[in-house]
């Protein structure tokens, strides 16, 4: 099963990128935190970035209400793309929104 649930900080502005086809997408980055324990007994705490992508009405949503340093709670999948850059194949994964909270 490809389930993806987040809970962190907006860290970039959705841009918003009109498809050739009309269609849109909000692409930005989202941080979260991560606590654990260190080899001595400390609490650490780690962060993690994460790329987002949105589709359809989030893609409204985003652009009127999307600012960095929201805190927002996502649900979506994770998803692997490719492109060729100087003819060198580049991956990137991604997770593909389908469901989101503004907290």
């Amino acid at each position: 099963m490809n389930h993806v649930n987040l809970i962190g900080k907006v860290c970039s502005t959705p841009k918003i990128v009109e498809l050739p086809n009309g269609k849109k997408i909000a692409q930005f980055t989202m941080s979260t935190k991560e606590m654990y324990l260190d080899e001595n007994g400390k609490t650490q705490t780690r962060s993690n970035w994460h790329r987002l992508t949105a589709w359809g009405n989030w893609v409204r949503v985003l652009e009127e209400l999307g600012t960095e340093g929201m805190n927002l709670a996502v649900e979506g999948k994770l998803v692997t793309r490719f492109y060729q850059n100087q003819g060198k194949k580049n991956f990137i994964s991604e997770v593909e929104i389908n469901d989101l909270v503004i907290l």
